[in-house]
C-alpha cells in the first residue's frame, strides 16, 4: 500500500496571500485567500445565497470565510467550495470546532453559488501553525454503483497501510467493535455497508458507505406488470428481461413486448424502456437491465397529482444489449367485437380494490399496457385534437351511436369502451361519422388522464368521410311566437387573436342561417372590446358591434347589443378578457323593457311586475360567484307579452378529476360551487313568481353541467321545466369532451310556458372542426315560444 495522507500547505508569505474583500472584488484566477471561517453556505428561495452560523452545521461540503470572525454581512462572505483534497479536516459537519479559526486556502476564484466564490482548494492551513491531526484514507469498494448482481463479491481497502476495516451492513456507523474485515463480502440482497478504517496513531478514517441493490433476474415482462395497476416489483432493479421493440417514441424512450407470454390476460405483456440515446428499432430483441418505476409519462404527476403512472424500466444507469435485429413483431390484440370486448358501461366501481378487466374499464387498459393492439374498422366520435382520434372499433355498430355519429354520456355511463389513437397528426382533419376501412395497429399507452394507443399517421388505413353535417334549425319563425337562442362564442372579442375574421364570419352565419335570426340570443363568453390584453378595459361594446355589423352584412337584422360589464378581471376566464353573458336581439320584434342598466355589484330584483334594473345581475357580489361570472337577468317585450330572460355562465369544471384517472371515484371540486349558483338562480325565480305567479322566465346559457345532475335539478326546483330534456336522446349533446357528447348548454323555462314551447339543439360545432366550418366549441339552443294567453 502507498501512504497517501492530508498534508497542510505551508503558510504562504504575506505577498502571497489575499484577503476575502479583495477575492471578492477581484473573482478571477488562482490564489490563497485568508480568512475566519464564519459558518456555511446555502441557496436560499429566492436563489440568493444565505448563511448558517450556528452548530449543527448541515453540510461538509461548502464554508463561509469572511475578514472578520463576526462578519454576518452575506456580501462580505466568499463561499468556499471544499474538495475532497481538504474537506476531511475543514468542514464544520464533523469539525464545528473550527469555527471561529482563521485559515489560507488555495484554489481558483469563480463564481460559487451565483456569488464571487473560491472553488477547486488544493490546500490549505491554519494561520496559528496547527496542522491538522493525520488521518486513515477513507475505505474504497471494489465494486461501483448501486447495482450488482446476486453473489456479486465486494473487496473494501485503504490506501493507508497496515489500517484495520470495520464494517456493518445494518445501517449503522461503524467503530472498532464493529465486524473487522477479513474477507470479501458476498451481495445477495439490498444493503448498505458503511465501513471505517483504523490505525493506532492517526485519526480514524471518514466513514464510507457503499449501497447495493441486487437485481432481480429471471423475470419475464408479465412478472413485473403483475394483474394490477402498480408493479409488484416497482423500486427493484431487474436485469436480463427479454423482448421485442414494438414502438419506438423518441430517442428516449420505447415499447418492449415479451416473445413468451404467460396464459394470464389480467398480465400485460409490454413495458416502457427508458433509455436516453439507446439507438434501438423496431422489430429489435434485446435484453434490459434497469430500475422499475411507475412513472407518469406525460400527464399530471405533481400539482395535480390525478394522472395514472405507467409501469417502465428505467435503464438510464442500466443496459439495453441488442441480441437480434429485423424479427417479426408479435400479432397484436384485436380489440372489439372479434376479439376482447372492451367494457361498455364501467370505468371503476371498486376504488381499485379488484382488478377486474372484464367489467372496469380502466383495469382492462391497464392489463394492455404497452402491448400491440388493434381496432378493426375504427369510427371516430369526435373532431380531432391535438393530433388524437376517439374511435369505437368496428364502426361503432355495437353501441348507441347519437345523430352524429358519436356517444352520449348518461348519468351511470361515461362510456369506458373510447380509445383515444394518438397519430400526431394535428392537421388531420376528422368529424364525428367519420371512419375509416381496415384497422389501427398501435402500443397502448397513457398520458394526459386517458389510456391512448399510438401510432403513425402514414400508418393509418383509408379513411372514409361520413355522412354528419352541420344542420339548420327545424324551427321557422313565426309572427306570434318568439325565438330564444343560447350561444357560448367561445372567447369573442374584436381584437382577440383568437377573433379571426373567419370567426366572426362564422359565428354571423350561424346566427343567421343555420339559427334563422332569433328574436333574442343570450350570448356566453363574450370578451371585452381588446380581448385578453389586460389593461384595465371591460367594455364589450366594440366586441358587439363587430359581430353585429357581420351578421347585418349576411342579411341579418339590425341587432342591438346589451350587458353589465364586469369588474376588471373578477369573473374568470382568460386574464384581461372578462368574459361575460350579453344579449343581442331584434328591436324589429322584441324591445328591451324600459328601465335603469345595473352595475357590476348591483343586485337586481322583481317588483311590481319589472325588473327594479333592466338589465340587471342577479346578487353579484355573492361569494357563491367569486371568480365566475355573473348571471344577468333582462326582461324584454313581445307583442304586448312580457318575458325575464336570464343569461349564465356557471364555474366550469376545471379541477374536476378526470375519469380515467388515479383516484376513483373522481373527485368533482367544481360541483359545490354550481350547487351554489344553481341555488341563488332558482331563488331568483321563486321570488318572480311568488310576485307574479304569471311571470314568463327564461334561464339560458352555458351551465357547464349535465341534464341529470344535482346543479341542474337545483335549477328547476319545482318552478321550471329544462327544455333540453324534451329533446330526444340520440340529439341530446351540445358539447364534446374526450370523445363524450354532452350538455352543457341547457334553456330553461317556467312551468307555465313550457306546453308552448318547442326546442331544438342545432348542431353545427361540436361535433366538428374549424375545416367543416366549426365557429365555436358548443352548439346552441334554441327554443320558440308562443306567450300570449300564457298562464
Amino acid at each position: 500500500m502507498v501512504i497517501s495522507l492530508i498534508l497542510p500547505m505551508q503558510q504562504a508569505s504575506a505577498a502571497d496571500v489575499i484577503t476575502v474583500s479583495e477575492a471578492i472584488a477581484n473573482n478571477t484566477g488562482t490564489a490563497t485567500v485568508e480568512g475566519y471561517i464564519v459558518g456555511i453556505v446555502s441557496s436560499g428561495n429566492n436563489g440568493n445565497i444565505t448563511c448558517d452560523y450556528e452548530a449543527p452545521f448541515n453540510t461538509e461540503y461548502n464554508l463561509a470565510l469572511a475578514d472578520s470572525p463576526d462578519e454576518k454581512n452575506i456580501a462580505k462572505i466568499l463561499p468556499v467550495q471544499l474538495t475532497t483534497d481538504v474537506r476531511a479536516d475543514l468542514n464544520l459537519k464533523t469539525h464545528p470546532e473550527n469555527l471561529g479559526k482563521k485559515i489560507q486556502i488555495t484554489g481558483n476564484l469563480k463564481a460559487y453559488f451565483t456569488a464571487p466564490g473560491h472553488k477547486d482548494a488544493t490546500s490549505f492551513s491554519f494561520v496559528d501553525g496547527t496542522p491538522p491531526e493525520p488521518q486513515v484514507e477513507e475505505v474504497k469498494s471494489s465494486v461501483e454503483g448501486q447495482v450488482v448482481s446476486k453473489g456479486t463479491q465486494v473487496t473494501l481497502s485503504t490506501a493507508t497501510p497496515d489500517a484495520a476495516i470495520y464494517y456493518t451492513v445494518d445501517g449503522s456507523n461503524p467503530t472498532a467493535d464493529s465486524t473487522l474485515y477479513s474477507a470479501p463480502i458476498t451481495i445477495n440482497e439490498d444493503v448498505t455497508i458503511k465501513a471505517l478504517a483504523v490505525k493506532d496513531g492517526l485519526k480514524d478514517s471518514s466513514i464510507a458507505e457503499f449501497k447495493y441493490q441486487v437485481a432481480l433476474s429471471g423475470l419475464r415482462i408479465h412478472d413485473i406488470q403483475g394483474a394490477g395497476h402498480n408493479s409488484p416489483v416497482a423500486n427493484k432493479v431487474v436485469e436480463g428481461v427479454e423482448g421485442i421493440v414494438t414502438k419506438v417514441v423518441d430517442d428516449r424512450n420505447f415499447y418492449l413486448q415479451d416473445l413468451v407470454p404467460d396464459n394470464d390476460s389480467n398480465t400485460s405483456e409490454g413495458i416502457l424502456v427508458y433509455k436516453p440515446g439507446h439507438e434501438q428499432t423496431e422489430g429489435n430483441v434485446v435484453s434490459v437491465n434497469g430500475q422499475v418505476k411507475e412513472w407518469v409519462l406525460e400527464g399530471y404527476s405533481d400539482k395535480l397529482g390525478t394522472d395514472l403512472a405507467m409501469t417502465e424500466i428505467n435503464a438510464d444507469k442500466g443496459q439495453v444489449a441488442t441480441l437480434e435485429e429485423g424479427q417479426e413483431l408479435p400479432e397484436s390484440i384485436v380489440i372489439g367485437m372479434f376479439g376482447l370486448q372492451q367494457p361498455t358501461k364501467i370505468i371503476d366501481n371498486d376504488n381499485f380494490e379488484e382488478f377486474d378487466p372484464n367489467e372496469d374499464g380502466i383495469d382492462f387498459y391497464e392489463s394492455l399496457e404497452g402491448m400491440l393492439v388493434e381496432i378493426n374498422n375504427p369510427a371516430v366520435i369526435a373532431p380531432q385534437k391535438y393530433g388524437e382520434l376517439v374511435v369505437l372499433p368496428d364502426r361503432g355498430e355495437y353501441s348507441r351511436l347519437n345523430s352524429a355519429g358519436a356517444l352520449n354520456i348518461t348519468e351511470f355511463d361515461y362510456n369506458p369502451e373510447r380509445i383515444f389513437v394518438d397519430m400526431g397528426d394535428e392537421d388531420f382533419v376528422a368529424k364525428s361519422g367519420d371512419y375509416f376501412e381496415g384497422a389501427i395497429t398501435g402500443v397502448v399507452s397513457y398520458g394526459f388522464s386517458n389510456y391512448k394507443v399510438l401510432t403513425d399517421a402514414e400508418d393509418l388505413p383509408a379513411f372514409v368521410e361520413g355522412n354528419t353535417k352541420r344542420e339548420i334549425t327545424r324551427i321557422h319563425e313565426k309572427h306570434k311566437e318568439l325565438t330564444i337562442a343560447s350561444f357560448n362564442v367561445e372567447n369573442f372579442s374584436a381584437n382577440e387573436k383568437g377573433t379571426s375574421d373567419e370567426k366572426v364570419m362564422r359565428i354571423a352565419e350561424s346566427i343567421v342561417q343555420n339559427l334563422k335570426s332569433p328574436d333574442i340570443v343570450g350570448l356566453v363568453e363574450m370578451q371585452d372590446g381588446n380581448g385578453s390584453t389586460n389593461d384595465g378595459t371591460t367594455d364589450a361594446k366594440e366586441s358587439a358591434d363587430r359581430l353585429i355589423a357581420e351578421i347585418a352584412a349576411q342579411g341579418g337584422p339590425e341587432y342591438v347589443y346589451t350587458d353589465i360589464a364586469p369588474e376588471n378581471n373578477q369573473d374568470g376566464g382568460q386574464p384581461g378578457g372578462n368574459i361575460r353573458v350579453g344579449f343581442i336581439y331584434n328591436p324589429e320584434r322584441v324591445s328591451l323593457t324600459e328601465g335603469t342598466k345595473g352595475t357590476a355589484t348591483e343586485a337586481v330584483e322583481y317588483k311590481d311586475g319589472k325588473l327594479t334594473l333592466n338589465p340587471g345581475r342577479i346578487d353579484p357580489t355573492n361569494v357563491a360567484f367569486e371568480d365566475s361570472r355573473k348571471p344577468v337577468a333582462a326582461q324584454f317585450e313581445f307583442n304586448g307579452e312580457s318575458v325575464i330572460v336570464v343569461a349564465n355562465h356557471f364555474n366550469s369544471k376545471g379541477g374536476d378529476q378526470p375519469l380515467f384517472g388515479k383516484n376513483q371515484p373522481p373527485f368533482l371540486g367544481s360541483e359545490e360551487q354550481r350547487l351554489a349558483i344553481a341555488d341563488i338562480v332558482n331563488g331568483f325565480v321563486k321570488d318572480v313568481k311568488e310576485e307574479d305567479k304569471n311571470a314568463k322566465v327564461v334561464l339560458l346559457g352555458d351551465f357547464n353541467d349535465f341534464e341529470f345532475t344535482e346543479s341542474l335539478e337545483i335549477l328547476k326546483g319545482n318552478e321550471l321545466t329544462n327544455m333540453v330534456e324534451k329533446v330526444p336522446f340520440n340529439e341530446r349533446f351540445t358539447y364534446s369532451y374526450q370523445g363524450n357528447a354532452q350538455v352543457l348548454d341547457h334553456i330553461l323555462v317556467t312551468n307555465n310556458m313550457a306546453k308552448k314551447t318547442k326546442v331544438d339543439i342545432v348542431h353545427i360545432n361540436s361535433q366538428f372542426m374549424e375545416q367543416h366550418g366549426r365557429a365555436s366549441d358548443h352548439d346552441p339552443v334554441l327554443i320558440q315560444v308562443k306567450l300570449d294567453k300564457v298562464k
